[in-house]
């Protein structure tokens, strides 16, 4: 089982979510469960593309940290 980390960020309506290891691997939603599940979907369509077309599966490689800092 591999772990794929993804970015969620804030739109104006919406929220859009991409795959820093699969370039290409993005999608959207209304609310985090939405985008929580669609992400999972849009990255199981995406490495079911890749083994399709031949080409090999990544591993994942990014980490997530954050940086908490007390702004003025």
């Amino acid at each position: 089982m591999k772990k794929y980390a993804y970015v969620i960020e804030r739109g104006p309506r919406n929220l859009s979510a991409y795959v820093p290891d699969l370039p290409g691997c993005i999608t959207t939603g209304a609310n985090r469960e939405e985008i929580e599940r669609n992400m999972r979907e849009a990255i199981e369509f995406h490495l079911q593309g890749m083994r399709e077309d031949g080409e090999p599966v990544p591993e994942p490689s990014t980490d997530v940290a954050y940086a908490e800092l007390r702004v003025a």
